[in-house]
């Protein structure tokens, strides 16, 4: 089965980004990052499909996720199909 691709909508001040941040980066997953302050288009994208500028925000092979304990509780509980990084 191939891991699912995960992007990570948040920025740098959010308590709650951070959250998520640190557990991505104890479990070793591999997210592509989009900041939403760094970059206007990023927050249009997340708006437009979400219809929020809320984070953070997950997207899951293009399926969002808000709400950051339920995003690091997806990231426990699927944790053996994600990537790692080295």
């Amino acid at each position: 089965m191939k891991a699912p691709i995960l992007e990570l909508y948040f920025f740098e001040s959010c308590p709650y980004c951070q959250r998520v941040l640190t557990v991505i980066k104890e479990l070793k997953v591999v997210v592509a990052y989009k900041n939403i302050h760094d970059d206007i288009n990023e927050m249009q994208k997340l708006l437009y499909i979400t219809g929020k500028k809320t984070v953070p925000c997950l997207f899951i092979n293009g399926d969002p996720m808000h709400e950051s304990l339920d995003i690091i509780n997806w990231l426990k509980s699927n944790i053996e199909s994600l990537d790692k990084t080295l």
